[in-house]
């Protein structure tokens, strides 16, 4: 049996740069809003496929405006880029939580990549 007590969430607390996040296993995690908009998990980041998964450049300061509840499964950000269509479940913001520092290095290898193409 599959414990959904890992993606389900007790509290967010959003400030600009960031989401503190409290499951209801109670793990706590931070993600950086750098993180949650070059992670977005619409197609327009993600591609339809894994080969076309795009790289968004320059979002060391990019900032929350504000999150939406997506009904009783995941949140909608809002970032001051402009960029709103990410809809982050809380099966993905666990995701991204456990994940954090190796999608982050992941990240800056691919940017390391591009500029020096």
């Amino acid at each position: 049996m599959i414990d959904d007590s890992k993606y389900k969430i007790k509290s967010i607390i959003c400030n600009k740069q960031k989401l503190n996040i409290l499951f209801y296993d109670n793990y706590e995690s931070e993600i950086s809003a750098e993180l949650l908009r070059i992670e977005s998990p619409s197609a327009e980041v993600q591609g339809h496929s894994k080969k076309e998964k795009i790289t968004p450049l320059n979002k060391k300061n990019v900032s929350i405006v504000n999150i939406e509840k997506v009904g009783n499964y995941a949140i909608r950000i809002i970032f001051d880029d402009g960029h709103n269509t990410g809809i982050y479940s809380w099966s993905y913001l666990r995701k991204i939580s456990e994940n954090n520092i190796i999608l982050y290095k992941d990240y800056l290898e691919r940017m390391a990549k591009i500029r020096n193409v």
